[in-house]
């Protein structure tokens, strides 16, 4: 099996919360991802790795970090064998769930477009210029870029699937010494009350949830002072007090605990302690946004609603429909 080197990707950041008095912190999460890489790794690492080696050596390479697809690009062009490497390399990697990504030219059109939930929120953001940001649930990362692209001063995600790493270290491998970082660890295993960000986002994690309210706890105690939340989730239509809780599956998602309306999911948030909540965007998900491509070959949303009724899931439950809320740690 091959030797995952974490210690060098994750060395520095380990370091710098260390030194800002975050050293609680950094404890736990070197003992976190020893367990991940040295005791216990994944059956698939030596795959994602490799897939990470044959990505090629390439110079001067450019960022833009504005545009729809996260775009790597460079002056001089790929010649055809290191076109060749790159898209064994990235199908290595597959399935890619949310982006979509540019790669020298190689489009990666993924599963989300997760660009069209960017622009629905980020009118809506305080300014990210010097911010200290947090990503939970941030899949393969590419909010966390779109996000040093608005002028944040130091991004971390996290995610436990590993495989979300790999396709993020593939992006972070061509960037130099940047402030993002992507750690594979679920949000109960960070430290209580870190006090450490000034935005924290939760996007598509509260339906996933056994407890919502101690979700947006956790999710409090992230945040400093006059901190800002920004959660997007499941919701259904309803009077406040109104929540839906699956049978079993929604959308052929086991793990789908409680959609709440708008109105119960603004208590919520007030019961924990947040303030001035507010609803400011409301979509309903489509098969334009959510759907297989030639980069996540599996079922998507198409296969997940009723075929004789698009406005139901498959179980019969009303459709995807999500909300993004905004609020403020007092």
């Amino acid at each position: 099996m091959a030797t995952f080197d974490w210690k060098k990707h994750f060395e520095p950041l380990l370091a710098e919360l260390a030194q800002s008095g975050q050293a609680r912190w950094a404890d736990r999460l070197r003992s976190q991802l020893t367990h991940r890489f040295d005791d216990a790794p994944h059956g698939d690492l030596d795959r994602w790795l490799a897939a990470l080696n044959e990505l090629p050596e390439l110079s001067g390479v450019e960022t833009d970090l504005e545009r729809p697809a996260i775009t790597l690009s460079t002056p001089d062009g790929l010649t055809a064998l290191q076109k060749t490497r790159l898209e064994n390399a990235l199908r290595g990697l597959m399935p890619w769930r949310k982006g979509p990504f540019d790669f020298f030219g190689t489009y990666i059109d993924t599963e989300w477009r997760s660009d069209w939930k960017w622009d629905r929120v980020r009118p809506y953001l305080s300014e990210l210029s010097g911010r200290r940001i947090l990503d939970v649930g941030c899949g393969s990362g590419y909010h966390c870029w779109r996000m040093l692209g608005e002028g944040a001063e130091r991004v971390i995600g996290i995610d436990p699937g590993l495989l979300f790493l790999f396709q993020f270290l593939s992006v972070k491998r061509y960037q130099g010494d940047v402030p993002v970082d992507l750690l594979p660890v679920r949000m109960e295993d960070l430290p209580d009350n870190l006090q450490a960000f000034d935005t924290t986002l939760s996007m598509g994690v509260l339906y996933h949830r056994r407890s919502p309210l101690d979700h947006l706890l956790e999710l409090k105690g992230t945040l400093r002072r006059g901190g800002e939340l920004v959660l997007e989730t499941l919701v259904v239509d309803g009077p406040e007090g109104f929540t839906l809780m699956p049978e079993d599956r929604y959308g052929k998602m086991r793990n789908v605990w409680f959609l709440p309306s708008c109105d119960t999911l603004l208590r919520w948030l007030d019961r924990t302690g947040f303030r001035n909540a507010r609803i400011v965007d409301v979509t309903e998900t489509t098969t334009d946004e959510q759907r297989s491509t030639d980069w996540m070959r599996f079922n998507s949303l198409q296969d997940f609603l009723d075929p004789a009724d698009p406005s139901r899931t498959i179980e019969g439950y009303p459709g995807p429909k999500r909300a993004t809320i905004i609020a403020e740690k007092p």
